[in-house]
């Protein structure tokens, strides 16, 4: 009897083991701030980004990409890249992003607006 529950518990961990190692990639995303991180964490809504290699990793936020994007930027700033699963944003879709960053586009087009002269 117990030779058989122990059979069974090292066929169940097998089984388990394998299912780990045969489940698919999650989603990783990769946010590269245009200034350097000054601290090892970035918190967004429900998401803790960590600091690797110079840029803010997560995997599975629990929001869509852009949304994922533009809340690091309007904590972190100005991003260089944001890429879902090693797929990079491209050119607009950063651009998209960064209209919310901190003291970025958003910021600078407001500046323009007020400074211009009344008629």
């Amino acid at each position: 009897m117990i030779r058989i529950l122990a059979r069974s518990v090292i066929a169940s961990a097998a089984i388990l083991a394998s299912a780990g190692v045969s489940a698919g990639p999650r989603d990783t995303y990769v946010a590269t701030p245009a200034s350097a991180p000054t601290k090892s964490f970035l918190i967004t809504r429900d998401t803790q980004w960590q600091v690797r290699d110079g840029a803010y990793v997560v995997t599975n936020a629990p929001v869509r990409e852009m949304i994922a994007c533009q809340l690091v930027a309007r904590s972190a700033g100005t991003l260089t890249a944001f890429a879902v699963n090693g797929e990079a944003f491209d050119g607009a879709a950063l651009d998209a992003c960064n209209a919310k960053a901190k003291g970025g586009k958003a910021m600078a087009a407001k500046a323009d607006v007020s400074s211009a002269p009344a008629n």
